[in-house]
């Protein structure tokens, strides 16, 4: 597989050579400086590349080109985001780049209650607190008839939560969730993201999900005709969120989109973290199952604390959580191996070890949430030495 590392442009503090010497060979990254909606220039395109190679490495994949909530909704000037997206699509290709990730989750991207939880040996990881994230809902975003969306005893529940919730917390609430796409400048007040909500009254999960195949209708083609895969990272976590709708949380989820828009070049950024949120997503038979169209993948774990739906969860180690790695990677080194034998040039596939505990050094680093030196190195190793493990010649993976 091409071991790559997200890398969030000079203001990471995470340096390309820091990737480079932790095992990546490319790195994934994206303009987050460029307004959603506008087409990406030339220049800035090849000013991140030539940042890159000046750290000895490669940018591989695009992470991500954001599609604007109003292509999501289907309003406003959608049409000429859409036509931006197109447009950026050609221009990456001019510049040798192949595969683009992109998500369809309404408003809120990847949501955590808490950035840096402590473990139970002191590393810092990323977590998503059911309770407190209804008690941000009702009591502090105060969404208009939240309490529609939760059984009882998650109201109670919340209720005695928020009673007893200092002001700091209820602080940190509002920016960790209000937050924006990872890197980017982006976040919402508490005033910004209800409004944001309102602008989805009337789009309810099948709507959403017809705009997603109308929006894929219009820019696959243009994938097609440069060379570009375009890849659906999953809803995370994978259930409804505010009262809105997520349509990428589940097998039966990706297997819709895909059917709908019948291309190799429409395919799935495997995400086993987020689908792994869910107690009744089989990670390694959807590896299996849309292997021909799995384009990306984010590898790491979650540990649920409960197997309900929705949950509490933490981001655990990468061998650890409730996710079989060894078995999803084999899944994925299998298809490896049949497109090797079919002949296709994008017989390997880009994995990144996705977020990581921060440990050691990276407690005192200040990096981006989720995104540490060391935490990634680790896992970007252990993951590493099962793909060394099954490439050996007893497993028949590499012939």
């Amino acid at each position: 597989m091409k071991h790559t590392w997200r890398w969030f442009g000079p203001v990471d503090k995470v340096t390309v050579r820091d990737a480079a010497q932790a095992g990546a060979e490319g790195i994934v990254s994206a303009l987050h400086h460029v307004p959603t909606g506008d087409v990406w220039p030339l220049d800035e395109i090849r000013k991140r590349q030539d940042e890159i190679k000046a750290g000895g490495l490669y940018w591989d994949v695009v992470e991500s080109v954001p599609v604007s909530e109003n292509i999501k909704t289907q309003t406003g000037n959608w049409r000429d985001h859409v036509a931006a997206w197109q447009e950026t699509l050609r221009r990456l290709s001019s510049c040798g780049i192949k595969t683009v990730c992109y998500n369809f989750m309404p408003v809120l991207d990847w949501t955590r209650t808490d950035l840096r939880w402590e473990t139970r040996h002191g590393a810092k990881a990323m977590r998503f607190d059911l309770i407190d994230f209804v008690a941000f809902d009702i009591h502090i975003l105060q969404r208009p008839n939240a309490a529609n969306d939760y059984p009882h005893d998650l109201i109670e529940g919340a209720a005695r939560r928020f009673s007893s919730m200092p002001d700091a917390k209820i602080a940190a609430l509002g920016r960790n969730i209000g937050a924006g796409l990872p890197g980017s400048a982006d976040g919402y007040t508490l005033p910004q993201l209800l409004e944001k909500l309102r602008s989805y009254e009337g789009t309810d999960r099948t709507r959403l999900q017809a705009n997603l195949v109308d929006f894929l209708s219009e820019v696959v083609p243009v994938a097609e005709e440069v060379g570009i895969n375009i890849c659906a990272h999953g809803d995370d976590p994978p259930w409804p969120l505010l009262g809105l709708p997520r349509i990428l949380s589940t097998e039966a989820d990706y297997a819709h989109m895909l059917s709908k828009v019948d291309s190799r070049a429409n395919g799935v950024t495997l995400c086993t973290g987020s689908l792994g949120a869910r107690a009744d997503n089989d990670l390694p038979k959807i590896a299996e199952r849309f292997a021909d169209r799995i384009h990306f993948v984010h590898l790491r774990n979650v540990t649920r604390d409960t197997d309900s739906l929705p949950c509490s969860f933490f981001e655990d180690e990468h061998l650890e959580g409730g996710t079989d790695m060894v078995a999803v990677l084999a899944a994925l080194l299998k298809e490896e191996k049949r497109r090797r034998d079919e002949g296709r040039e994008d017989h390997r596939i880009a994995m990144r070890p996705d977020h990581g505990q921060e440990i050691l050094d990276d407690l005192t680093r200040g990096a981006q949430p989720g995104y540490p030196a060391i935490g990634r190195l680790k896992g970007l190793a252990e993951l590493r030495g099962i793909e060394r493990t099954l490439l050996h010649p007893s497993f028949g993976l590499n012939g």
